[in-house]
């Protein structure tokens, strides 16, 4: 068996983020909770913030039964929208500025809501986020022709990362987080945060339009249909050319 890669430096200090909403249209739907924290060399969450937010609108009984807020719960507990998109705007641009990669699952969802969030608020929107790190797409690369589901549960089973409460946003960031510093240790990623971001870029392109091709073959899509591959933040659908069809969180 050949040694596993040496862990890029990156590893040493990840952040995670991850939300939970009232739906999966990036563009109308609302956080609902959010996690930001930090992960250090072994995984172990060093640093942590939760949110509770009052979306403004009724959540649907189907978002509840996926994270288990209800819309009482929420406009009782919860903060105003607006101050939860803000401060966890922040949170994620301090810990950008400072160098350290974040961690979100299937990223253009949530780094996408979030940033429709923040102009349905009035918050400054994080522009071109970077460095991001996403399992998901970094795994479809790897690992491309692997059979079953890509969910965030089937991959963090895969490899071997403890997840009690999924779509719970503290428990699914920081088993992203885990995920994305187990797959370090078993392929060789590239070598700089620079070049693994741009890579991202190309590989979630790519994967988007093999995924079209696929749901147009089996009748989800029409032929002329295009699911959007823009990575970490898609494009928005009234922008010429731009994608109606969105990816949704796994």
């Amino acid at each position: 068996m050949p040694p596993a890669p040496a862990s890029p430096p990156w590893t040493t200090r990840v952040g995670v983020f991850d939300l939970e909403t009232t739906g999966v249209d990036v563009e109308q739907d609302r956080v609902v909770t959010a996690h930001v924290g930090l992960l250090d060399a072994e995984g172990r969450e060093i640093a942590a913030r939760d949110w509770l937010a009052d979306p403004g609108i009724d959540i649907p009984a189907g978002a509840t039964a996926v994270d288990g807020v209800t819309t009482q719960h929420a406009r009782r507990l919860g903060r105003p929208g607006a101050e939860v998109v803000g401060q966890v705007t922040s949170a994620l641009r301090s810990l950008l500025s400072q160098g350290v990669p974040i961690v979100a699952y299937n990223a253009a969802y949530d780094f996408s809501l979030l940033a429709h969030e923040a102009r349905r608020h009035g918050v400054a929107p994080l522009e071109n986020p970077s460095p991001i790190i996403d399992p998901h797409v970094i795994d479809k690369a790897y690992d491309r022709y692997r059979p079953g589901k890509r969910t965030l549960q089937a991959v963090a089973a895969l490899y071997a990362v403890r997840l009690d409460d999924a779509h719970e946003a503290a428990a699914d960031a920081v088993a992203a987080g885990r995920v994305a510093q187990a797959l370090a240790r078993q392929f060789t990623l590239p070598d700089t945060l620079a070049e693994l971001h741009t890579r991202q870029i190309g590989w979630a392109r790519s994967q988007a339009e093999s995924l079209t091709e696929y749901f147009i073959r089996i009748g989800r899509l029409e032929p002329e249909e295009r699911l959007d591959g823009t990575w970490p933040v898609r494009r928005h659908r009234t922008q010429e050319g731009a994608d109606p069809h969105a990816i949704p969180n796994s």
